[in-house]
């Protein structure tokens, strides 16, 4: 083995042929969905009605060289149980698929839940703080009592009857 031929282990392995063709399971499963919302309208429910409306008046009335169903509409039972037989599974599997988003969907809706409930809590108990800290802060009208009543303790001390002024002092004002 010379050094050229050597595996490198940097380096990506060239693509194999492979036996079986691939897919990609998304376009699979989109198509499925597509399938899947056809067969639940209105729509669908009035073209098949029509189909075996036709399919069973042709058969019976067409000419007998035209007719490709006799009456016991064997291949019409054919066709129909074939049909269900790929309807159901392309049914579950859009179901399967949509089970999947709404899934996703809810692990997404319960982590985005939890962040609020824990950012409520946080503002919750931030309030709370703020309220207790400003029972301990001077507020304007705590302030204003205060003030009131110094100015009515002042104003009781100024207005003292003038047999109580000290003795050797004379009111020269009056």
């Amino acid at each position: 083995m010379t050094r050229n031929s050597r595996v490198r282990l940097d380096q990506p392995r060239p693509q194999r042929r492979k036996l079986l063709p691939e897919y990609d399971p998304e376009a699979f499963g989109r198509l499925s969905e597509r399938v899947a919302r056809f067969l639940g309208t209105g729509r669908f429910i009035v073209w098949m009605t029509l189909i075996i409306i036709v399919w069973v008046v042709w058969n019976i009335a067409a000419p007998k060289d035209l007719r490709f169903d006799e009456y016991p509409f064997i291949f019409l039972t054919l066709m129909l149980s074939l049909q269900a037989s790929y309807a159901a599974p392309l049914i579950l599997l859009a179901q399967n698929r949509q089970d999947d988003r709404d899934r996703v969907t809810q692990e997404q809706e319960r982590k985005q839940n939890e962040r609020s409930i824990a950012d409520t809590e946080y503002l919750t108990r931030e309030i709370a703080a703020l309220r207790m800290g400003l029972g301990e802060v001077a507020t304007r009208d705590w302030i204003r009592s205060e003030l009131q009543d110094l100015v009515k303790d002042l104003g009781e001390h100024r207005l003292l009857p003038p047999a109580e002024v000290e003795p050797g002092r004379e009111d020269s004002g009056r």
